[in-house]
């Protein structure tokens, strides 16, 4: 959502990577992630990933979020520098 409101044709680039997946918001989830957006500072997409990245039942794996902004989000939620070497494949 982000990617496109900021340059048009990005989001399909990045949706045709085989290891990106993204979380729709169900019922549930869109009410957890207005509730975020209404009481904090962040949009819509700081929050849909805030809310992926969360323990939930649905999803017993673990999410990792690939963002340049480590320091945005709170302890407990794997963050990966989406600039670091071991992401560029080095």
């Amino acid at each position: 959502m982000q990617a496109e409101a900021d340059a048009q044709g990005v989001a399909h680039r990045v949706l045709t990577l085989s290891s990106v997946h993204v979380d729709p918001l169900e019922t549930v989830a869109s009410v957890a992630v207005g509730t975020m957006i209404r009481d904090g500072l962040g949009g819509p997409d700081t929050y849909h990933a805030l809310y992926c990245a969360l323990p939930r039942a649905e999803f017993t794996g673990m999410s990792i979020l690939l963002t340049t902004r480590e320091d945005a989000y709170p302890p407990g939620i794997a963050t990966v520098d989406i600039d670091s070497p071991g992401m560029l494949g080095f």
